[in-house]
């Protein structure tokens, strides 16, 4: 079974994202921000990661940068999941290591279509 890491400061957010994966049939762990995300990372590296940008102690760009550079850290497809749509948001986030980006508010089929893409399903 695959694992996803869900990085987002609402719980809302975290709770629909987590309902999702575990249809499509992923082992989930969440986190609250970027800090949080960079620790469980350290521990056991997941198969992917649906990343929020705007985080309180760390942003999503900044843990991107740093999962990046982890022992491992370049294997984990990381899947932005943001409200940030212009188009220097989305190169900024390809350029730090960014798989794919989707805009909030998600639903499963945009979450299933967006994984597919990328081969996680």
């Amino acid at each position: 079974m695959k694992s996803c890491l869900i990085v987002d400061d609402s719980k809302v957010i975290r709770m629909v994202a987590k309902k999702i994966l575990e249809e499509l049939k992923f082992e989930t762990d969440e986190a609250a921000d970027g800090q949080q995300a960079l620790d469980a990372c350290k521990e056991k590296i997941p198969d992917a990661i649906l990343l929020d940008w705007n985080m309180p102690v760390m942003d999503g760009l900044e843990f991107l940068r740093a999962l990046r550079q982890l022992p491992g850290g370049d294997a984990p497809v990381v899947v932005f999941c943001t409200t940030e749509n212009d188009i220097q948001h989305i190169q900024e986030a390809i350029e730090a290591g960014a798989n794919e980006y989707i805009m909030k508010p998600f639903d499963s089929e945009i979450i299933q279509a967006k994984f597919s893409q990328v081969g996680l399903l």
